[in-house]
């Protein structure tokens, strides 16, 4: 597929697979549900994406397209691509160096694991004229990376996984010299905890009146009702 904008949007994402998703989640829910919560997760994220105008849009499985989901659930203006790397930070520098080189001024990277991410926060990321701009999660990490023209080399020495990413980051960042944006501070779903607060947050946000809570509200109905 040709480039047709400046600006590439990258969902990150793993293919969903029975017992390797989420599996923080476990033993909380059984593995199947599990997997049918990874499910909305991947459906509502792609619908993010999706409403995003003016940009090239690619999803980044990890670690192989195996299930097919992907093939049979995009929609044919988004690239499929499997991440090349060993640690997520090695995906990610790799997913942009990509991007660049194919002649994107801008690369946007977003995770599944924050399906109710305002779309505004996308935005706000594409049209920043920083080297880098980082949307920081409640757990310490974050859950958008961007960079402009050329890749910011932070992503050696990060403790990924851990409750240190950001300011690791952040610290290579410095010692980099190069411009930064910090988005508003948003959340990852990976506990059980943060299933709870997720599932109150997106009933709030519907009564607000702000948004949908998509497929994932739909389930986490069921789900919670029988916890």
């Amino acid at each position: 597929m040709a480039k047709t904008h400046d600006n590439a949007l990258i969902l990150f994402a793993r293919d969903p697979i029975l017992g390797k998703v989420k599996t923080r989640l476990s033993p909380f829910l059984a593995d199947e549900t599990i997997l049918r919560l990874y499910t909305c997760f991947l459906q509502d994220s792609i619908k993010n994406i999706m409403q995003v105008e003016n940009v090239d849009r690619f999803v980044g499985v990890a670690p192989s397209n195996e299930s097919g989901f992907f093939t049979e659930t995009l929609v044919s203006d988004i690239r499929l691509f499997v991440q090349e790397g060993e640690k997520l930070g090695d995906k990610m520098r790799r997913a942009i160096q990509d991007r660049l080189a194919e002649g994107y001024e801008r690369v946007v990277i977003i995770g599944s694991d924050s399906p109710s991410l305002p779309v505004s926060y996308i935005y706000r990321a594409l049209s920043s004229d920083k080297d880098m701009i980082l949307g920081p999660s409640t757990d310490g990490g974050y859950y958008l990376i961007g960079m402009r023209g050329k890749v910011v080399e932070v992503f050696n020495g990060v403790t990924w996984g851990t409750e240190t990413v950001l300011r690791e980051t952040c610290e290579h960042l410095e010692q980099n010299g190069a411009s930064l944006e910090l988005l508003p501070v948003w959340y990852d779903v990976d506990s059980p905890e943060d299933l709870k607060f997720f599932k109150t947050h997106l009933d709030l946000i519907e009564k607000a009146r702000l948004g949908k809570a998509g497929e994932t509200g739909k389930l986490l109905d069921e789900i919670l009702a029988s916890h």
